[in-house]
């Protein structure tokens, strides 16, 4: 049986269709893992803490299979220096969408890759990119027609890019790919370091 290239500990179809668009075979294994945030904890580590504690429980699923590395992504839109998750109902998707109406957001997408690189050497890497995203000001029937088509609902910060909310989205600064929740500059950089090559000659070229 071929083995993946990857495997991504993680159950989002949009990651899952990120790293097929960049030619990688990917077996996914999404661990069971309580987001919430420590004391005092800046938005920053947050991330990229959970981003590798998603790749260690994966990397503990994949068992006998670690000789392919185990990739682990974290997402969060922050306001203010405080993140804003996924909407538990209505009202607070309503709340944060009138937070981030005519204001400038930040996105912070951390990836972690651990287990074996191509020496056979246990590695762990943990790399973050941050976006800056500008809304328009978006009034209340469309906070509320949005949330009506169901898209808001099990996304960080009550939004998605690639979605029907790309019509609020004045201006981008940084990662489209990374505002979907996983770097693709990034991520291409730290697999290149555990022998996984995405559109480059080989060392030897």
């Amino acid at each position: 049986m071929c083995l993946p290239d990857l495997y991504l500990a993680s159950a989002s179809p949009r990651r899952r269709e990120l790293l097929a668009q960049i030619g990688l075979r990917v077996g996914v294994v999404p661990p069971s893992v309580e987001e919430h945030l420590l004391d005092n904890e800046s938005p920053e580590n947050y991330v990229q803490r959970l981003a590798l504690e998603k790749a260690q429980a994966g990397l503990l699923i994949v068992a006998a299979n670690r000789q392919r590395p185990v990739l682990g992504a974290d997402t969060a839109v922050v306001v203010d220096n405080r993140i804003l998750g996924k909407p538990e109902d209505e009202a607070e998707a309503l709340m944060m969408l009138r937070q981030l109406s005519g204001r400038t957001h930040r996105v912070l997408s951390a990836v972690a890759v651990v287990g074996k690189d191509n020496l056979g050497q246990d590695r762990v890497e943990v790399c973050m990119n941050q976006s800056r995203v500008r809304f328009r000001r978006i009034d209340e029937q469309e906070c509320l027609a949005y949330w009506h088509t169901g898209e808001p609902a099990d996304k960080a910060g009550a939004y998605g890019i690639q979605g029907l909310a790309a019509v609020f989205i004045a201006h981008l600064e940084g990662s489209y790919s990374g505002v979907m929740g996983l770097p693709l500059l990034e991520t291409s950089e730290l697999l290149y370091r555990f022998g996984i090559k995405v559109l480059r000659k080989n060392d030897k070229d």
